[in-house]
C-alpha cells in the first residue's frame, strides 16, 4: 500500500495496542507525536518528522532518545490540548487523512470524548478521520454513503448523536433499510460485520465503533 504526502498518524498520549491492522494503517504515513504519544513510537517501529507538545511530564531519558526528532515547544498555559495542536499541525502540512493514535482508550474519558468531537470538526471540513486504540476503531458518519473495510465477523455499532433519517446498513448481520433512528437510540448497538459494510443517511450526525479483533460467529 501507498499512502500520499497528505495522509498522516498522530500519535497521541492515549492507551494503544499494537496490532498487525494498527500497524498496517500508519505504514507509509507521516508521523506527527503529541507529546507523550511519543512513548507509543518505538512500540510501533515508527520515527516521527514532528514532536509537538509542552513536554512538561516527559521523562529526560525520552527526550534523549529521540534528540534527532524535531520538536515544537508550547507553553503549559496554552489553550489548546496538545492533539489538537498535533492536529492543526498536521493540517497545516497538507493533511487530508488522519489517524489519531491512542485517542479513544486510557485514563481519561474527557480527553477521548475531546478526540470524537475535534475528528467531527475535521469531517464536516472534509478531512477523513481514524480515531483507534488498536483495539477499537471509530470514524464520523455524516449523511450519505460510506464503506468500511472491516474483518468479516467483527463487531460494530452505529452511535447516533442526533436523529438519523433514512439510514440503510448492508454488509451486517442485522441490515436495516430506510429507517429513522431516534437520539440516544441503541438498535444500531453490537452488530456484526460480514462483507462490504456500507452505510448510508439522508440527515443526521453518528460514529461508527468498530472491534475489528473481535470476531462473532454468525
Amino acid at each position: 500500500m501507498s499512502l500520499s504526502r497528505t495522509d498522516f498518524a498522530i500519535l497521541l498520549n492515549g492507551n494503544i495496542k499494537v496490532t498487525k491492522r494498527l500497524l498496517y494503517e500508519i505504514k507509509y504515513r507521516r508521523i506527527i507525536a503529541a507529546d507523550g504519544g511519543m512513548y507509543h513510537a518505538m512500540k510501533l517501529g515508527v520515527v516521527p518528522e514532528l514532536w509537538v507538545g509542552d513536554f512538561d511530564s516527559i521523562d529526560s531519558s525520552l527526550l534523549q532518545q529521540w534528540l534527532s526528532v524535531k520538536r515544537i515547544c508550547y507553553s503549559p498555559d496554552k489553550d489548546s490540548s496538545d492533539g489538537e495542536i498535533a492536529t492543526h499541525t498536521a493540517l497545516q502540512l497538507g493533511a487530508k487523512n488522519i489517524i489519531l493514535v491512542g485517542s479513544i482508550a486510557g485514563e481519561r474519558f474527557d480527553y477521548a470524548l475531546q478526540h470524537m468531537t475535534l475528528a467531527i470538526s475535521l469531517k464536516k471540513n472534509n478531512i477523513n478521520v481514524i480515531l483507534t486504540s488498536g483495539i477499537e476503531e471509530a470514524f464520523i458518519l455524516l449523511p450519505g454513503k460510506q464503506c468500511f473495510d472491516l474483518p468479516e465477523n467483527s463487531v460494530f455499532s452505529i452511535i447516533a448523536f442526533t436523529d438519523i433519517e433514512n439510514i440503510t446498513i448492508t454488509g451486517a448481520k442485522y441490515t436495516i433499510s430506510q429507517s429513522s433512528l431516534s437520539f440516544g437510540c441503541s438498535r444500531t448497538i453490537s452488530n456484526v460485520a460480514t462483507k462490504n459494510l456500507t452505510i448510508m443517511f439522508d440527515q443526521g450526525l453518528a460514529a461508527l465503533i468498530s472491534r475489528p479483533y473481535d470476531l462473532q460467529r454468525l
